[in-house]
């Protein structure tokens, strides 16, 4: 039995939009690939178009979703059919036994009840290749529709390719460019009739024999002539030409099943690089956690035949030089994703960070939210976090480092007119050292982030020498302090003339001042300076019974300044760890703040407690949104006995292992005589 097989990609499939219990897809694709796919089961929930027990199937989808909440880019749907197809979403989709399918990082397999056909996928690094198996004699198609966006379908006799383009891209961008997502599908010579192969006008449901179409809601059915056939298919953000060259590179294969074993090697060997000593149940979540960690970010570079990476920059509108990674939050993944990806796949994580810096170098600001383009979802610039943790691990060189800092002093230093990127509340918090409630909206977030990052920027700084800009942003740092109000013990917004909200106050009072949470799960966000919290609490005791009384406060809330109840707020209510909400990121490092202050026996306890009620390889196996690896990730952390509670700082908090023992990269992890907080360089020498 392999790694693999532990493994449940639907693990948080299990979601609703008023209920969370992952909001993930089951993706199938290389580690942090291009491109992915999944099945869509009812696209008529919107982003939640895949469940798990929907007995529907309407194809295969190349898929780009990094969250429903996000929304979808570069996506098309492949559906095999029979005898009058269709691409109408209330008439394309067939029967199909979920039970009975099949769903693994590297593989998927369907039977479709309506149209006798077995659907295989399995990933490459830019496509995939299908095989379809038709079980009974009727008229064939392989239909191939989009999901929104300008559209164009082409096959090309001569050739025996298919060439497909999108500009799905419904979320919109603060980018130059629109992002267009290019295909190539190559057939088996003799596979397609051409002669009755279908396009259709999907508002009238109009089709005709053509082998041409392009518009918004069009589509195509090629017409085949055998029962079994296998396609291959790439896709690209730059051109036809160049999917054509990512088919030609992908194609290192004799025929699917080789590639399906291949994949399976490869998911062996990235799963492989943690190994632990548990029981099956729990062997069953760490590794389906563990595949989540490698889905993003997505790779977004191509290889010319050159051999050079290149890529697609929406920032600067043109196909630039070098690499670029995208589908990723950092608002939620600079929390542990990274600081993961730094042991288990250090090469990778330094071709991200360039990447990152790339995009500084692309269009003039660090990233914030990408999914495909630049979105304006969650605040502040957690990339700060990401560089700050590289630069203390010497994963960035210094040439690239010293980019990095330009791109981090510019976002620190200077408001962005560009939504999407940059600092909300910039010019005001270096005004007042403090971001006003009555000048921007969630302005403790804004201001307790900006302090956080400011003392990554220390850190950059002292990596890079700059003595100066090291004490002015350390100093800067601080600035959380401004907003804590010591008759409540709690962070609180106050006016530009330096008051505190009026009012009757509530910590458990949504939105607002804070960003999806309440001043509970806000006030302790002060990562980079755990000692200097306390003395605002008035001593280390003060703050460990505030945690106390953090955990021990019932999981009740208001909506607040939210108006609606949104989900974080019910799952936290589920969950019943107080007033814990590991459901959102702002909660994650809380429970380890007991180890840092030296009782690691409450961490212990409420990281043990958290993992075993609100963690499982079952289809609604989180305890909220997972958010690109990160909530994945942390469930990691805690089953091994460490967590990165101030990424930037080169150490971890040290709590009871969850697990018997541990590998990372076949090297053995030994706790048993670690401190409450151990460096990172000293993690390093006890792995042997």
């Amino acid at each position: 039995m392999g790694l693999i097989d532990y493994v449940n990609i639907k693990q948080g499939t299990d979601s609703v939009q008023r209920f969370s219990n992952g909001n993930t897809l089951p993706l199938v694709q290389r580690p942090f690939g291009f491109a992915s796919f999944t099945p869509q089961t009812n696209t008529s929930r919107g982003s939640w178009f895949y469940h798990p027990a929907d007995h529907s199937f309407e194809g295969f989808r190349l898929t780009h979703q990094p969250s429903p909440w996000i929304g979808e880019h570069g996506a098309i749907v492949m559906q095999p059919q029979i005898q009058n197809p269709t691409a109408d979403n209330y008439r394309v989709w067939s029967g199909t036994d979920p039970k009975a399918a099949t769903l693994q990082p590297h593989y998927m397999h369907y039977y479709l009840k309506r149209c006798f056909c077995d659907y295989e996928l399995t990933p490459t690094e830019y496509g995939a290749c299908i095989r379809l198996n038709f079980r009974k004699d009727f008229d064939r198609f392989f239909s191939v529709y989009p999901v929104s966006g300008e559209n164009e379908f082409k096959y090309c006799k001569e050739c025996n390719k298919l060439f497909v383009s999108t500009t799905c891209d419904p979320v919109g961008s603060a980018d130059k460019g629109k992002l267009k997502a290019y295909f190539v599908f190559e057939f088996e010579n003799g596979a397609i009739d051409t002669e009755n192969t279908l396009t259709e006008q999907m508002d009238n449901l109009s089709k005709v024999n053509g082998t041409e179409i392009s518009g918004q809601r069009v589509a195509i059915h090629l017409k085949l002539n055998k029962k079994t056939t296998e396609i291959k298919m790439a896709t690209s953000f730059i051109s036809y030409d160049q999917a054509l060259v990512n088919l030609k590179n992908d194609s290192d294969y004799t025929d699917f099943d080789d590639l399906k074993e291949k994949n399976a090697a490869i998911w062996e060997e990235y799963l492989g690089r943690i190994t632990i000593d548990a029981e099956e149940q729990q062997l069953k979540t760490f590794y389906s956690c563990l595949y989540r960690t490698f889905l993003f970010p997505h790779k977004a570079y191509e290889i010319s035949e050159n051999g050079e990476p290149v890529h697609y920059s929406p920032a600067a509108d043109k196909v630039i030089a070098g690499y670029r990674y995208t589908d990723n939050g950092f608002w939620d993944t600079y929390r542990t994703v990274y600081a993961l990806l730094t042991l288990v796949a250090p090469e990778e994580c330094k071709e991200m960070l360039v990447a990152f810096v790339q995009e500084y170098i692309d269009g003039g600001w660090l990233p914030c939210w990408t999914a495909g383009t630049a979105k304006k979802c969650m605040p502040s610039t957690g990339i700060d976090a990401v560089i700050a943790d590289a630069a203390v691990k010497n994963m960035l060189g210094d040439d690239w480092l010293k980019i990095a800092f330009e791109g981090m002093e510019k976002h620190a230093n200077n408001d962005c007119d560009v939504k999407g990127y940059g600092r909300d509340g910039c010019s005001k918090y270096l005004e007042f050292g403090y971001v006003p409630f009555d000048a921007f909206n969630e302005s403790v977030n804004l201001t307790l982030d900006a302090a956080y990052f400011d003392y990554c920027l220390s850190v950059v700084a002292e990596k890079l020498g700059l003595e100066d800009k090291k004490e002015m942003y350390l100093e800067r740092s601080k600035r959380y302090a401004n907003l804590f109000d010591r008759s409540h013990g709690f962070m609180r917004a106050k006016d530009s003339a330096g008051n505190f909200r009026s009012g009757e106050f509530s910590p458990i009072s949504w939105g607002g001042d804070y960003t999806e949470a309440a001043a509970w799960q806000t006030s302790f966000a002060v990562q980079h300076d755990i000692e200097g919290l306390a003395a605002l609490h008035g001593s280390k005791e003060a703050l460990l019974k505030k945690l106390d009384e953090f955990f021990a406060t019932e999981p009740e809330y208001l909506v607040g300044g939210y108006g609606f109840e949104i989900h974080e707020m019910t799952e936290m209510s589920d969950d019943n760890w107080g007033q814990c909400a590991i459901s959102n990121q702002p909660s994650f490092h809380i429970p380890f703040i007991y180890a840092y202050l030296g009782q690691p026996e409450k961490a212990s306890y409420w990281v043990e407690r958290i993992c075993t009620e609100g963690f499982s390889a079952n289809d609604d196996g989180f305890p909220g949104d997972e958010d690109n690896g990160s909530t994945a990730a942390w469930y990691i952390f805690a089953s091994l006995g460490l967590y990165p509670i101030c990424p930037g700082k080169a150490e971890y908090t040290v709590t009871k292992p969850l697990v018997k023992n541990a590998k990372i990269l076949g090297k053995r992890l030994d706790l048993s005589k670690a401190e409450n907080v151990i460096s990172h360089d000293e993690l390093l020498k006890r792995m042997k």
